[in-house]
């Protein structure tokens, strides 16, 4: 369990926060299978950033649309990972839209489109529940069908 009790701004967010590495692994096939790495998303944690960036795939990125600025913490990780963004795909899903529907998924595509340019980062972006599995195979999946469209034959 890499979850505790939150003790900073985030107690204000959730109860909970994760303050170390995960590790988990989805199977594709009988011998496929993706090794998955997440960590906190907490500035205070980035030590932990550049150790699971090495040999990754992929990025799949969690953001809070619940927080004040979401489009801020956007930009924070996009260039915290811009190395990574820079030779891998990216997946973000957008996490707490059911009670903060603004910015839409469209605001975020225009919002990239924009800020970071169409041809150079056009990510999927998913509305999603953290907590549900099925979310979260999705969001995984895009990112995996923008490294080989081929996985698609595969029940993520």
């Amino acid at each position: 369990m890499t979850d505790v009790r939150a003790t900073d701004e985030t107690r204000d967010r959730k109860p909970q926060t994760t303050v170390a590495m995960d590790y988990g692994v989805i199977r594709l096939g009988r011998s496929e299978v993706v090794h998955l790495y997440g960590t906190p998303g907490q500035e205070r944690f980035d030590f932990m950033w550049e150790i699971l960036t090495k040999g990754a795939l992929g990025l799949v990125l969690l953001l809070d649309n619940s927080r004040r600025e979401p489009f801020d913490d956007l930009d924070f990780y996009l260039r915290a990972f811009r190395d990574l963004i820079a030779t891998s795909p990216i997946a973000i899903g957008i996490n707490f839209m059911a009670g903060h529907p603004s910015p839409s998924l469209d605001d975020y595509h225009g919002y990239l489109a924009q800020k970071h340019g169409a041809e150079t980062l056009r990510p999927p972006v998913f509305e999603v529940d953290a907590r549900d599995a099925h979310d979260v195979g999705l969001l995984i999946e895009a990112l995996l069908l923008s490294i080989d469209p081929g996985v698609e034959d595969y029940d993520v």
